[in-house]
């Protein structure tokens, strides 16, 4: 599981012109699944996410959780986050689970979040979506269950 996480200002999700979900400060994690993770996979990382310590504290550095700051998170599933552009000029997904298997290891992912205390909005999995992100910082960290 790879997980792309920006702190924010701000950040929404739109689709065809209407906002389906908007946070203020915190983090959008744009959440992609590969074939072989599980549930203790998405259970980890949000854990991981949630404990992060990326938030300012009065003296302006990088020393609380989200859960300390009060934030919320923007969960959007991504599944490009597992293209592979080594050879030719077009991606390859292979490594990127199918829907069937995806969705319910994105919902398992935000719901970890919500039990651990987190506010969640969430994009549409599979839409066509308009996501903007205000990064704050600019912060963005990559993490991956593989390595982690």
């Amino acid at each position: 599981m790879r997980a792309v996480v920006q702190r924010v200002k701000e950040a929404s999700v739109s689709i065809d012109g209407e906002t389906i979900a908007q946070i203020g400060p915190g983090y959008a994690v744009l959440l992609g699944i590969r074939t072989t993770d599980t549930k203790a996979d998405a259970e980890g990382l949000a854990e991981k996410i949630v404990h992060l310590r990326i938030m300012e504290d009065d003296e302006g550095k990088m020393n609380r959780s989200i859960l300390d700051a009060g934030g919320a998170v923007l969960s959007v599933s991504q599944f490009t986050l597992y293209g592979d552009a080594r050879k030719g000029r077009r991606p390859s997904f292979i490594d990127a689970a199918a829907p069937e298997q995806a969705e319910p290891l994105y919902e398992a992912f935000n719901s970890r979040l919500r039990t651990l205390g987190v506010r969640v909005q969430t994009g549409r999995f599979r839409a066509k979506m308009l996501v903007e992100i205000h990064n704050d910082g600019p912060v963005t960290l990559l993490l991956d269950t593989e390595t982690a």
